[in-house]
């Protein structure tokens, strides 16, 4: 007698987040929340900002999970969204590639801050990420996206792995800024290219939209010192690139441009 044992993959994750905004007294509240699977959200005691903190519950992203989330930002409200530590992208199965979907709305002279901590690539991850925003023609954004390839405390080398990311602002309905990303195999091999980071194993993307911008552009200069560069787009749009050895240095020049940027208003979790 034979007995056959049936192959099963792995459990995959899901989770979907969807909340918007209102105003009530002057002060930003929440207007609606729906969510499900592994993706929660949290809301600590604030000012008059919305100040949700994203939770993933299965511990990380694999190949096979799907992740969305979707926010409207009300007309004259303000929300500034992070998540409650950084993100880890596992080590997938062949063939599976993990989804991370991220969509947002601002209305009239709404405000986003959208500040997610770094989201760390292990080797042999499979990850597809994109963002895109959507602005009124009066809205503010404040945008970063940091990556870090590999723990360099742990000695790791991103030498296989699969990571798409693409970034998509508009405003008005008209193309404001995009970026994207694709990096497979040898990851940290195509890293070292001087054409691509001469060897940084840590990266952060920013957007600033806000009548401040041209502003403030000297001083974010200086805050990324020779491992960055910003410039303005348009008389109310600075572009941000930082890349850093490793999170740690990441960290040190990307907080003082992210507390400039916040007005000081930078979620409790950066600091923790």
């Amino acid at each position: 007698m034979q007995t056959h044992i049936a192959r099963t993959s792995p459990p995959r994750a899901r989770g979907r987040v969807s909340l918007s905004s209102k105003q009530v007294n002057g002060r930003t509240v929440l207007s609606d929340l729906h969510q499900s699977g592994a993706f929660k959200v949290v809301f600590p005691r604030s000012d008059d900002w919305l100040r949700p903190i994203l939770l993933n519950t299965s511990g990380g992203v694999t190949g096979g999970d799907r992740f969305a989330l979707d926010v409207h930002v009300a007309a004259d409200t303000q929300i500034s969204l992070t998540t409650q530590a950084a993100e880890r992208a596992y080590r997938a199965q062949p063939g599976e590639v993990g989804h991370i979907r991220t969509t947002a709305k601002v209305f009239g002279k709404g405000c986003l801050h959208w500040l997610p901590q770094e989201l760390i690539l292990y080797n042999g991850c499979a990850l597809d990420r994109r963002l895109r925003i959507d602005l009124s023609a009066k809205a503010r954004l404040l945008m970063v996206e940091p990556v870090v390839f590999g723990r360099a405390a742990m000695g790791e080398i991103l030498t296989e792995g699969h990571f798409h990311d693409r970034i998509e602002v508009t405003r008005a309905g008209q193309p404001l800024y995009r970026d994207a990303l694709r990096l497979e195999g040898d990851i940290a091999a195509k890293l070292a290219r001087v054409g691509t980071a001469q060897g940084a194993a840590a990266m952060a993307s920013g957007l600033y939209v806000a009548s401040n911008a041209e502003a403030v552009l000297d001083a974010v200069r200086q805050h990324l010192g020779d491992l960055g560069g910003a410039s303005l787009l348009q008389p109310d749009v600075l572009a941000l690139r930082l890349i850093a050895p490793d999170s740690h240095i990441l960290r040190q020049h990307l907080l003082p441009v992210l507390d400039l940027l916040s007005q000081s208003t930078l979620p409790i979790s950066w600091r923790l």
